[in-house]
């Protein structure tokens, strides 16, 4: 509940705080903090400086119903135990409409009963003996289990051109040019083949939008795609595609290294130099290949870079000698392969899809030439590795796009206009003296007899049959060959060098289990070499398949998933409107971005459905077991945003939305002081809010006006999330219980979500402690009843307080260099006993180990007993049931006890009660009816009450001295025989009730009685005498309650 703070700290952080705050192992909490003025005077209740915030009231009129009140005289009252003013359950208070001819009725107020017999006689001057002084408690934060992970400097090397811009060019100009281009003009013809080309420079300008949006919005280290999903959406996001991102690019490499080996397999064959055969020859020359890529990665950065400009001149110089070439005059053998240079004929005949495909294959073609665009996030992958990622990736990504689409239109245009789609290469095929007779096909115009190709017989040659028409085509063959290997091999090297790094980044991040390995770095440039090695064993697997057409279609799923991921990261990030997110560059928009997340998804289905639905799957359980475990991370992602946004916009709607009986739910404020040290009652209210409603841990700091360091507050919500206890963290200064009590009920919540019960702890050491702590405690809950709130209160015969138990487990000693800020005191006025004034100046400290509780473990087939003295408006009724929804207690069976009256016979009260509860929908097992209430307590029970109240009687003199002062105190914890003559009555029967809950609840598993409510002129001394009458000699927990006495159980659909 309460606690003092040791006044030896003196470095205590003062900074002002005082904000609404989430963390990402838990929902929102509040931590209310003020700020440390020196010029506030000891004596000023800062409490009373709190906002005072709308109270929750759930206001229902209850009236009678003629059809459950048979058998009972309705017009007779019905006094409780405790009260002749308050009322026994009763169906009556829960109708809506009354009877014709009946007095409608309802139950006492709180402020009826609190100002009952207010004759201003039984009240007497508080003596204030100051706070009593308890020990220590440690509740400070340990720290987080887990090796803390070495940051490197990344290496700060390449600038927008050489690190981005000339990486991505050279992975967008891969195989798919130089090999698979010609084909897709052949088969889609020119139209559809720039719808291709342009359909994919859309995606992929869209992403490179987003990209340069993610990655000028701070600053973004390696780790690429993945680190800037995941730093975007979060862990959830960005873990699961940083799997499949990694996966892709180790693919990708496979891709390219495998249409090297097939154009060397082509040379072998060519000169009559194949190894084993056609396939095999690509299997064993990919093997090769990326293996020798694997030692030049292996070398480090410097030599891979070094080698991707060189392969950059080489592609230039191949571009130079393929357009030079469309302009010579072709010789004999390149029109028998097809090329004639520019034609108006083959450009037209090529503008549309060949006649000869049944349709169906633009998506085929599309999956076949999008692994080309796939290099956009080249530059990104290695971001680490830039001088400035926020300016070297969004320039260098849209100029790469740039230049390689020009050239990508600009190849297909001029094949398409130069080399018909079917040729034989055979010389004798050339028409003599132009005689055109039996010849079919454009060829026969350009004097060349083609007309075999257009039947059964399989040419070899053209734009639909020979992967290498860039090499017939360009001045020099061996240029293209050269430019080709350039391609290929630059492409799978940065492939090669960019799944490692993306690897390593989502391995650091310690999201999956068993991956940590493959984070370890080496030498300057902290290189990967673990995750090289994963990444060369999955390119030889799918090297082994040896086909580039079955491996472009996973290629291309797998980053049309990534392109969607990153561009809704962009467009979340946006719609949030957090004030986090200021992107330098400004040329993006968050629909585009959705658009382009739309487009890629679609297409990933259009392309193969079957590998879409398994990329799919895949995600998804990687998503949940990523939101199962809830990696301990805070990146401030556009998820967190969003569920601010959310929270904010639902409790303001929920402002406006009236209070409803039916949807009422007990949101608990619980004066636990720190969690860790009353893991009972934590545990004990956990059970029934869960996920139903509001739960406050509330924390009062005492005599320092300084709080806690903040990051103890937080370990303090670490704690309650590893108990996985749904709760709210606050943390407040006051004078005293009382003071801080009365702030956390004005200040605690949020509009709707604010607190109407207050839990506390039975205070078990109220004969010991300071008369000054009595009338604080008691005065506590005068105060709660007076605002209109419900109060419970707990007790377990043990103790709620393990500051003992855990003060004995560590060495005691505040060791030597220890923060004197790691210090406090701890005065909790719900403890079960004194804390020995020699466990001062322990150090701080939250159990690493959760400590079982007994609302922890199943409690079998046991009762839960409900003492429904006092009709409260239901709530006495609804934690039960709330209780037996939890499957440690589902097995239990409610009884409920309630006290017979003499106008009634037992068995009519029986049913009424059992009408009222099946009308409630309640499942109770049996309903019993207490007979015998009104007997005499045993004399030895009496006399115990009576010697614990015997310290705090007055004796004739000092009633004599006293009473006249007593009219300004009326809750003084001093008892005068006039006092206790007046209460004597209702003494007896709390002591009476305890004997019949004694012998009726042996065996129970939880004891519920309803709370008494202290009239204004009760001193706190008796009424702490009542409570400790009623709960006394019980073995098992007991839960005294009180609702504020408005319905909160209603059998009404309205």
């Amino acid at each position: 509940m309460g606690h003092k703070l040791s006044r030896g700290r003196e470095n205590v952080d003062t900074s002002p705080r005082g904000r609404f705050s989430i963390s990402e192992e838990a929902p929102p909490r509040y931590i209310a903090h003020e700020e440390n003025d020196v010029s506030k005077s000891p004596g000023v209740n800062h409490a009373k400086c709190t906002a005072e915030l709308p109270q929750v009231v759930v206001s229902i009129e209850a009236s009678g119903d003629s059809a459950a009140r048979q058998g009972s005289s309705p017009d007779v009252r019905r006094p409780s135990l405790y009260s002749t003013l308050d009322e026994v359950p009763q169906l009556d208070f829960y109708t809506n409409t009354t009877f014709l001819g009946r007095q409608r009725r309802s139950r006492p107020t709180l402020e009826t009963l609190r100002k009952a017999f207010d004759d201003g006689d039984t009240a007497s001057n508080a003596e204030s003996a100051g706070n009593e002084g308890l020990s220590d408690i440690q509740e400070v934060l340990h720290s987080v289990d887990g090796t803390t992970t070495k940051t490197a400097k990344p290496p700060v090397r390449f600038g927008w051109v050489t690190g981005v811009m000339i990486r991505c060019m050279l992975n967008i100009w891969g195989v798919v040019l130089f090999l698979r281009l010609s084909w897709i003009t052949a088969k889609a013809g020119i139209i559809l083949t720039w719808v291709i080309i342009l359909l994919s420079v859309v995606i992929t300008s869209v992403t490179a939008l987003s990209v340069s949006a993610i990655s000028t919005n701070g600053r973004v280290k390696s780790g690429g795609a993945y680190f800037m999903i995941s730093r975007t959406l979060g862990p959830e996001i960005g873990g699961p595609i940083g799997v499949v991102f990694s996966f892709a690019n180790a693919i990708a490499c496979a891709f390219h290294s495998v249409g090297f080996a097939e154009t060397v397999g082509t040379l072998l064959k060519e000169h009559d130099a194949v190894m084993v055969d056609e396939l095999n020859d690509v299997r064993i020359i990919g093997v090769i290949t990326v293996t020798l890529l694997l030692f030049i990665s292996l070398a480090g950065m410097e030599w891979e870079a070094k080698t991707q400009v060189l392969f950059f001149l080489m592609l230039m110089v191949t571009f130079a000698n393929y357009f030079v070439g469309t302009f010579l005059p072709p010789t004999p053998q390149k029109q028998a392969q097809g090329f004639f240079s520019y034609q108006m004929d083959i450009f037209i005949d090529n503008l549309l899809p060949d006649k000869r495909n049944a349709g169906g294959y633009f998506f085929e073609m599309f999956s076949i030439f999008f692994p080309s665009a796939i290099g956009i996030l080249a530059g990104a992958n290695i971001s680490g590795d830039l001088k400035d990622p926020a300016h070297a990736i969004p320039k260098g990504t849209l100029m790469a796009i740039l230049f390689t689409t020009l050239s990508y239109l600009a190849i297909s245009i001029t094949l398409g206009s130069c080399v018909i789609r079917d040729a034989t290469g055979a010389l004798e095929d050339q028409l003599i003296m132009n005689v055109t007779e039996g010849c079919e096909g454009l060829a026969c115009s350009f004097g060349w007899n083609f007309t075999r190709c257009l039947h059964d017989v399989q040419c070899q040659y053209g734009l639909a049959n020979d992967h290498q028409v860039l090499r017939m085509v360009s001045g020099f063959g061996p240029l293209i060959i050269a430019g080709l290997f350039a391609a290929s091999l630059s492409s799978a090297l940065a492939f090669l060098v960019s799944a490692p790094k993306v690897f390593q980044c989502l391995c650091r991040d310690k999201i999956y289990p068993y991956i940590g390995f493959f984070a370890k770095g080496y030498g300057k440039n902290d290189e990967p070499l673990r995750a090289y090695i994963l990444t060369y064993l999955i390119a030889l697997a799918f090297i082994l398949i040896g086909d580039l057409n079955k491996v472009a279609p996973v290629i291309s799923n797998f980053f049309l998933c990534s392109y969607a991921l990153i561009n809704f990261s962009c467009f979340h990030a946006s719609i949030t409107n957090s004030p986090g997110w200021r992107p330098s560059f400004r040329y993006y928009n968050r629909w585009v971005a959705l658009f382009g997340a739309v487009v890629s998804v679609v297409i990933m289905f259009l392309l193969t459905w079957q590998m879409a639905l398994i990329t799919l799957c895949l995600i998804l359980l990687l998503l949940g077991y990523v939101t199962y475990k809830k990696p301990e991370v805070n990146w401030g992602s556009s998820m967190q945003a969003n569920k601010y946004n959310m929270a904010l916009s639902y409790s303001v709607s929920l402002s406006g939305v009236e209070d409803h009986v039916k949807n009422y739910r007990p949101q608990c404020l619980v004066l636990t002081g720190p969690p860790p040290l009353r893991p009972a009652l934590v545990d004990f209210v956990g059970s029934f809010t869960k996920n139903i409603s509001l739960m406050i841990c509330g924390d009062i700091l005492m005599d320092d006006k300084s709080a806690l360091p903040h990051h103890s507050a937080d370990s303090l919500v670490k704690w309650l999330n590893r108990r996985k206890v749904r709760s709210f963290y606050a943390q407040l200064n006051g004078d005293s219980l009382r003071d801080g009590a009365r702030a956390l009920l004005q200040a605690s919540g949020l509009g709707k979500l604010k607190p109407n019960t207050l839990i506390m702890g039975f205070k078990s050491n109220w004969r010991e402690c300071s008369p000054h702590s009595l009338d604080d405690y008691v005065n506590t809950i005068y105060d709660t009843f007076d605002r209109n709130y419900g109060v419970c209160i707990l007790r377990l015969m043990d103790g709620l307080d393990i500051t003992e138990e855990l003060l004995y487990e560590d060495n005691g000693g505040l060791e030597q260099g220890e923060s004197p800020e790691q210090q406090s005191c701890n005065n909790s006025t719900e403890d079960d006993s004194d804390q020995d004034s020699s466990q001062q100046g322990h150090q701080d400290h939250v159990p690493s180990d959760q400590i079982t509780t007994v609302f922890q473990t199943t409690q079998g087939k046991k009762t839960i007993d409900v003492y429904w003295i006092s009709d409260d408006g239901g709530l006495t009724l609804l934690i039960p049931y709330l209780l037996t929804r939890r499957k440690h207690w589902r097995n239990c069976k409610v009884r409920l006890f309630v006290v017979g009256q003499q106008q009634t016979s037992e068995e009519d009260h029986r049913k009424e009660m059992v009408c009222l509860l099946q009308r409630f929908r309640l499942d109770v097992h049996d309903v019993i009816v207490i007979t015998d209430s009104e007997r005499p307590p045993l004399t030895k029970n009496l006399k115990r009450f009576e010697s614990s109240i015997a310290p705090f009687r007055l004796s004739g003199e000092q009633e004599e001295r006293t009473t006249p002062l007593r009219a300004g105190s009326p809750s003084s914890w001093r008892l005068s025989d006039k006092e206790l003559d007046a209460f004597k009555t209702k003494s007896e029967r709390k002591v009476r009730l305890n004997e019949i809950i004694r012998r009726n609840s042996t065996h129970a598993a939880l004891v519920i009685v309803s709370l008494p409510v202290p009239q204004s002129g009760c001193p706190s001394s008796l009424y702490m005498a009542w409570l400790e009458a009623l709960t006394c000699g019980l073995h098992c927990p007991a839960l005294l309650i009180r609702g504020n006495q408005q319905n909160v159980l209603t059998f009404y659909c309205q």
